[in-house]
């Protein structure tokens, strides 16, 4: 522990040889003893505010924290004599389920379906990040406010339909002749697509059920449901950019494209490093409901996902691959927080 003096908080009167306190001590100490009272009359002051916050905390507690609990089935073994499905009553499997994904006799399920994870997600990133940024950009250059407005809300009403519904259209839209007529994506492609007898096959047959096809078709469908929505946070920051370096751009004799690159760009790097930091922290949490809702035999070799394949085990083994599935995850929210911090001095903490 800190020695702690008296020189530390009190001043020596070298004539009387006595001590005092500074006023700015007696304030620090006043502070300090009242601290939680001042903490409490805050409350009181801003009870709406607080109040306002309490949906949100608990929506946490009972959502985030308490499901949380569950993560010891991946620790439990669940064919335990007498259990009934109740996890406090099962014995403890150590890593055994880790192991058995790993290596064990269900790692020829496990790899294949992190690999789709990982493969899925990255397309999602690699496309699905720069859109909203270039969304942004446009929506920035178009000087009718009707116009604008109006786009805006085409692109971001997407976001607002439910996964059943966006599913349920990409699927009538590229229905195949084995489920009635052909749907009119299907038609648009079956004319103008390439002659390729394994393309008109697969739009015969409904092309979102074929393996080949199925991820750059979930990578589309990604892009129209949630790029226009997330271009949001991008727009607020560029409307935010300062007149003045547009016009001593165009001074120096910058065109638009230039502007974008030397003015825009660089003014929007701090929310463009964070967004992307949260996307990684993202990159394996592939939408469940929209692969499940996919899902076919005939794709399943490019569909199935962790999240599918730990429910359709629903076991300790489904509990330990959705947690390795989250762990790679946080590793790789703080590895790209840190390089980010380390390059280019922001990051999220």
């Amino acid at each position: 522990m800190f020695k702690i003096k008296c020189d530390d908080f009190l001043t020596c009167d070298e004539a009387t040889g006595t001590y005092s306190m500074s006023a700015e001590q007696q304030v620090r100490d006043q502070t300090e003893k009242n601290r939680w009272k001042n903490i409490g009359l805050t409350i009181l002051k801003d009870w709406r505010l607080y109040l306002m916050l309490l949906p949100m905390v608990l929506v946490y507690v009972f959502w985030r924290y308490m499901p949380m609990t569950q993560l010891l089935g991946a620790f439990k073994d669940y064919n335990t004599p007498g259990a009934n499905g109740n996890t406090e009553n099962m014995k403890w499997f150590g890593l055994n389920n880790f192991m058995n994904i790993f290596v064990g006799s269900n790692a020829n399920l496990f790899w294949p379906a992190f690999r789709n994870t990982f493969i899925i997600a990255f397309y999602n990133l690699l496309f699905g990040f720069p859109m909203p940024i270039i969304l942004a950009l446009f929506f920035n250059e178009v000087k009718s406010n009707v116009v604008r407005s109006t786009v805006q809300v085409l692109v971001y009403l997407p976001k607002f339909l439910s996964t059943v519904i966006v599913t349920s259209i990409a699927l009538i839209l590229l229905n195949g002749k084995s489920g009635g007529e052909l749907g009119a994506l299907s038609k648009i492609i079956a004319v103008f697509g390439p002659n390729n007898e394994a393309l008109q096959n697969a739009l015969n047959s409904g092309i979102f059920f074929e393996a080949r096809y199925f991820r750059s078709l979930y990578v589309i469908t990604e892009l129209w449901e949630h790029a226009g929505y997330d271009s949001i946070v991008f727009f607020a920051a560029v409307i935010a950019v300062s007149p003045t370096s547009y016009e001593a751009a165009q001074i120096d004799g910058a065109g638009k494209i230039q502007q974008m690159r030397y003015v825009v760009l660089p003014s929007i790097l701090s929310t463009v490093v964070i967004m992307l930091i949260m996307k990684i922290g993202g990159l394996l949490s592939v939408g469940y409901e929209k692969v499940y809702l996919l899902l076919s035999t005939g794709n399943m070799s490019a569909s199935q996902i962790v999240a599918t394949l730990a429910n359709s085990w629903g076991d300790g083994k489904g509990i330990a691959a959705e947690m390795t599935n989250n762990l790679i995850g946080m590793i790789l929210v703080i590895g790209a927080n840190t390089v980010s911090r380390k390059a280019a001095n922001v990051s999220l903490y």
